[in-house]
């Protein structure tokens, strides 16, 4: 795993789905299922990418695997059309760090891993009270497939 960029991200408007879940009881699969036959329903900004947003609550670490939190299926927007059954998300703006993750989603635990285990402990940043999300861009491959990338952003402020 190379080390992250940092990058600042401007405030983003996204509709979608969300469910509630913990980290025992993943809906991941359930969410996205109920949420890709729909896409064509939202106003997409072109050639943008979808989203899958963890909103947790304060104090979340890796660890809570019972501790319920909010996660999104979603797509940037051009207006706030929307659909019956979806939701509008505003990500606001502020500093990430944002990782590659390569590979299928079963292999995700690893870049977590890296993140947390590794990279956020030993940098100067910390964790911040924001949604962290991913990023898969036009093209994605799916989630089982071996070649699969997708950004991976985190929420940080300096220590």
């Amino acid at each position: 795993m190379n080390e992250p960029r940092i990058a600042h991200f401007n405030e983003t408007h996204l509709v979608g789905m969300r469910t509630h879940m913990t980290l025992g009881e993943n809906k991941t699969g359930e969410l996205w299922q109920s949420f890709m036959p729909r896409l064509s329903e939202i106003d997409r900004v072109p050639d943008s990418g979808l989203f899958s947003v963890q909103i947790y609550p304060e104090g979340f670490s890796m660890n809570s695997g019972s501790v319920p939190f909010e996660k999104w299926a979603a797509a940037p927007v051009n207006n706030a059309n929307l659909p019956e059954g979806m939701e509008e998300l505003i990500i606001p703006s502020g500093l990430y760090a944002v990782f590659l993750h390569h590979g299928p989603a079963n292999t995700f635990h690893n870049t977590l891993q890296f993140i947390f285990g590794r990279w956020l402990p030993s940098s100067t940043y910390m964790l911040d009270q924001r949604p962290q999300f991913e990023i898969m861009p036009p093209g994605y491959k799916g989630p089982a497939h071996p070649d699969s990338e997708e950004e991976v952003w985190i929420p940080i402020k300096p220590k």
